[in-house]
């Protein structure tokens, strides 16, 4: 029975990318838990700046794009949405929604916080936590700056730069620690994922302690506080 209702839900799962692409929308890509809508075909203007992501939570388990879309289209031109799902087909409740520039994205947090996206089901909006940087801890006191770059970059993408505490008695030498900054919040949490799960060795002999560089204000749980 539980898989006849896994089935269930991922057969509506996919009527909904059906429906959606009907709609005239662009195609979506499954991934890592996600399902990506975006950016659009005919996308003309750049990347969105930091400050256009959106956080939306409270979201009913069967609800997909086809009708989230809609919603959040309302507001302002879409450059991207993300849906989390588990393994059963269902959303897990959230989703990260990117607008072309902050602007509409203060926007939606103003307009579509406690929406009714069905009855008596009313979403939460907040703007989304931009933490692009992680904390990488027992670092060889004689690294550089560059060659943490470098060991970072091979291990991990889209790193920007390397945050890099020297001791202040020996110039020459780091405090143990660095901040590694990546292009984007996803590139960062990707990092993480990966780094955690792999448990790559640095320079052929290092085990490394990964974490994010903030408090948890990264973790979902503050977010879902905010929206229910």
């Amino acid at each position: 029975m539980e898989h006849d209702s896994i089935r269930s839900q991922w057969r509506k799962c996919n009527m909904a990318i059906v429906k959606l692409e009907s709609m005239g929308y662009s195609p979506i890509v499954q991934i890592h838990g996600q399902r990506i809508y975006g950016p659009p075909p005919n996308w003309v203007d750049s990347v969105p700046p930091r400050g256009s992501e959106i956080f939306v939570g409270n979201l009913p388990r069967d609800l997909y794009e086809d009708e989230l879309l809609p919603v959040m289209e309302r507001v302002g031109p879409i450059y991207k949405l993300r849906l989390m799902l588990d393994f059963t087909g269902t959303n897990r409740g959230y989703a990260f929604v990117t607008f072309k520039n902050p602007h509409f994205a203060m926007k939606a947090v103003k307009e579509l916080d406690r929406f009714e996206i069905r009855p008596r089901n009313f979403i939460g909006v907040t703007p989304s936590l931009d933490n692009r940087r992680l904390f990488l801890g027992n670092i060889p006191k004689e690294k550089t700056r560059e060659e943490l770059f470098r060991e970072a970059s091979r291990l991990t993408e889209n790193v920007e730069r390397i945050i890099m505490f020297l001791q202040l008695d020996d110039r020459q030498k780091n405090r143990g620690f660095a901040l590694i900054e990546y292009r984007t919040h996803r590139d960062a949490a990707m990092a993480r994922r990966r780094l955690l799960a792999d448990k790559p060795i640095f320079w052929g002999n290092v085990q490394v302690t990964i974490d994010w560089a903030a408090p948890e204000e990264h973790d979902l749980n503050s977010h879902m506080a905010q929206v229910m």
